[in-house]
């Protein structure tokens, strides 16, 4: 007899189950929005999922609306089984829920034995992202054998802006998930952001269409475009998929093979599909695993001076009230679409956090509750690790600060900001220029072994002028740039 399976909010994909005739529960429990602001569109999104899994499955789904999870799974008479949680609080109550049983982790390419089998095999040194994804690579024989050469040169020229993905069409399951978080919000659960029209997919056709799209459309300029950000055009050539992978609406092994096809095929060079597949067999891969293995200990690490709270206009997404330009507008993005792709993350939000010494631990929930992607495994190493640098270094070689002639480079803010990006001083200022040099004189004993750091130090030493560097900085404070 099978056994009825629990289905997660993030593991509503077809590959989460093993059988068409397998019985399914699903849960909502409105104590966990309840509990920290998220994101609105972040709540609809995920009632969304659940909603329309629950619909898909039909008589097979039964959907309970509960307190907890343990009063929930008390009301179900048979045997439930459940696939490997995404967090360790989920994994926790699992395992003290008595007959239920947990399966393995399904989602990912790669096993938790596997990970810990390579890990503690080069130990010698730092566990670095480069280095699994050539084992993974390697293992699942990946970007490796022969290329259709004739059709390498069939993929477009540059393009830049690309064909927007297809819209998403929201139904009576998307009003009625509406409804409910205005009752909610009017009960006292409090959201940040705005709400909107649904953005993201809340269902496997929703996001294997997206995909199609992606890998037609997108692709072939990724490895140009992933790394710009502009003020017109916040998705560029990015899939804006991984709210998808993050829900369990797609499994990374078939678009790994659907982009490699594309390489093969000569639609997509391979200057675009590497980095794409690095995204999804390497990083993702890398950071799923690394929460396994280090974690509880990953978070509480303080590698760099890092105390100061975050403070309410950031927290509250108020983007009217900075000037500079690249803040205001993705700020503007994250208040408007709880979404941003990775560099605006790291460069802009990311790195004014870290220049400011913001505390890892409240930067990392910010992301988890702003961001429709926003999940505890990812957060964890890509905030508290390669973003903050509060890991011990376990993660990434170097804090990841940069000031504003790098933000300058690869994105259109600069020109029609009132900072001037090579000013450190004045109030032509860049607060991403002061407070990168700031930064390093904060962190100067911690940082100097770093060579490309201390390079960077050696040039902005002057006394005078560093003095009044962190002078400026200080005054600055909390205040919105």
């Amino acid at each position: 007899m099978l056994r009825r399976r629990w289905l997660l909010a993030d593991q509503l994909g077809p590959h989460f189950l093993d059988d068409p005739a397998q019985p399914v529960l699903l849960v909502e429990i409105q104590e966990l929005f309840r509990r920290r602001p998220m994101h609105r569109q972040k709540a609809h999104l995920i009632l969304s999922a659940v909603r329309h899994r629950a619909a898909e499955l039909g008589d097979r789904a039964l959907l309970l609306r509960t307190d907890t999870f343990r009063e929930a799974l008390a009301q179900v008479a048979e045997p439930v089984e459940v696939s490997h949680p995404h967090s360790w609080a989920a994994l926790r109550f699992a395992r003290t829920v008595p007959g239920l049983t947990v399966l393995p982790a399904r989602g990912f390419i790669t096993s938790q034995a596997d990970f810990a089998a390579w890990a503690d095999r080069t130990r010698r040194g730092p566990l670095r992202m480069a280095d699994h994804y050539r084992h993974v690579r390697r293992q699942h024989i990946v970007l490796t054998g022969p290329v259709n050469a004739a059709g390498q040169t069939r993929h477009p020229g540059a393009q830049g802006r690309a064909e927007p993905p297809p819209p998403i069409v929201e139904d009576d399951i998307d009003a009625q998930v509406r409804r409910d978080l205005d009752v909610w919000a009017a009960d006292g659960v409090r959201f940040v952001g705005r709400d909107g029209p649904r953005q993201h997919p809340a269902t496997h056709a929703e996001a294997q269409a997206r995909l199609e799209h992606f890998l037609t459309h997108r692709l072939p300029e990724y490895g140009r475009y992933a790394d710009v950000m502009s003020a017109d055009d916040p998705l560029f050539a990015h899939s804006a998929l991984s709210s998808s992978f993050n829900l369990g609406l797609l499994h990374p092994e078939p678009a790994v093979r659907a982009a490699e096809q594309a390489w093969r095929a000569g639609t997509a060079p391979r200057t675009a599909v590497e980095p794409f597949i690095r995204g999804l067999l390497g990083w993702r891969e890398f950071l799923w695993q690394l929460y396994w293995y280090f974690e509880p200990r990953f978070r509480g690490a303080d590698w760099l001076a890092a105390t100061e709270p975050i403070p309410d206009w950031f927290a509250d997404l108020d983007a009217d009230a900075v000037e500079a330009r690249c803040l205001a507008d993705v700020l503007a993005a994250v208040r408007d679409r709880a979404w941003t792709h990775q560099t605006p993350r790291l460069l802009v939000l990311g790195n004014y956090a870290l220049q400011r010494g913001w505390r890892p631990a409240e930067v990392a929930d910010w992301f988890e509750r702003c961001f429709v992607d926003g999940t505890d495994w990812v957060m964890n190493a890509t905030v508290i690790g390669m973003s903050q640098y509060a890991d011990l270094s376990r993660v990434d070689t170097r804090p990841y600060a940069v000031d504003g002639t790098d933000i300058d480079e690869i994105s259109d803010y600069c020109g029609g900001c009132r900072y001037v990006p090579e000013r450190a001083l004045g109030d032509l200022a860049c607060p991403y220029t002061g407070g990168f040099e700031s930064f390093l004189h904060r962190n100067r004993e911690r940082l100097v072994t770093d060579p490309r750091l201390a390079a960077e130090l050696a040039r902005r030493d002057e006394p005078e002028h560093r003095e009044a560097v962190v002078a400026q900085e200080e005054k600055r404070g909390s205040t919105a740039p």
